[in-house]
């Protein structure tokens, strides 16, 4: 069995067939750092090979679902000198991993989103198979306000969950969507009150868990071969202008006033 507990950022508790994930840095409201990108990919590449779990569900510590890749990161690190291919290549490879990973576990899991689910966040959320949200959770994707192209699987997995037009909007803009519009437009499954999320959540995980195996987990694989063909369509040219952006003096910028608390001037560049 593998020890799903090995990484710092990620709480995994195994009860009966059902595996229990928690992003646990709540004190940066559970944005993805220190090992928390690493742990994702491993624990989905294990979860391939491990016939002792059903169901899996993906939840945040403390206040917030997760609030995307940590920007004071991006601030702290935007002095160091890469060259534009290792740049490139630190971003695309890193998040294509991800994204196949999230594809190819055969597992089903659901997500339960309380406070914010931004950026990554909400492509972390996305990316599982059902989506609990509570009502008064935020969700947006946000990489355009820092300055980004919303070119991972945020470009995935909006438009195959919401009308067309309106991913289009809400990736352009990052505006927020709050969790009973987020389920009206089809992003969840259900909105439901704070209180009632994690009972409802586990209550859909244990579900899953009873049915037989093989045929949910075969179900999975065929619908998700919509979102690997999706995937090999966009993922490489998103992930490439994501990546060029992140060399971007309006990235910088946008990191930067995050930081300093200001509005940020941009000169698309």
């Amino acid at each position: 069995m593998a020890d799903y507990a090995r990484f710092r950022s990620i709480l995994a508790y195994q009860q009966d067939d059902v595996l229990i994930l928690t992003l646990n840095r709540p004190e940066r409201l559970n944005a993805v750092g220190d090992d928390m990108h690493e742990g994702l990919e491993a624990i989905l590449q294990d979860l391939c090979h491990d016939t002792s779990v059903r169901a899996v569900l993906l939840n945040g510590a403390g206040r917030a679902f997760c609030v995307g890749g940590d920007v004071k990161a991006f601030a702290d690190t935007a002095a160091v000198e890469l060259t534009p291919y290792e740049s490139m290549a630190l971003v695309t490879q890193s998040a294509a991993r991800l994204i196949e990973r999230f594809i190819a576990v055969p597992q089903p899991v659901v997500a339960a989103v309380q406070g914010y689910a931004m950026g990554l966040g909400a492509t972390l959320a996305l990316m599982c198979d059902v989506l609990i949200i509570a009502e008064d959770a935020q969700i947006a994707d946000t990489h355009v306000p820092i300055g980004l192209v919303a070119g991972d699987g945020g470009a995935l997995a909006w438009p195959l969950a919401m009308p067309f037009g309106a991913a289009k909007y809400y990736l352009m803009t990052g505006e927020r969507l709050n969790g009973i519009e987020a389920a009206r437009l089809g992003l969840a499954l259900r909105a439901v009150p704070a209180e009632q999320l994690q009972d409802q959540a586990l209550a859909i995980v244990r579900q899953l868990a009873a049915l037989p195996p093989l045929a949910v987990q075969g179900t999975k694989r065929t619908l998700n071969q919509i979102l690997r063909q999706r995937s090999q369509l966009l993922t490489d040219t998103g992930l490439h202008l994501e990546a060029a952006t992140f060399l971007s003096d309006d990235h910088k910028e946008a990191a930067s006033a995050f930081v300093e608390k200001r509005t940020p001037t941009y000169r698309g560049r």
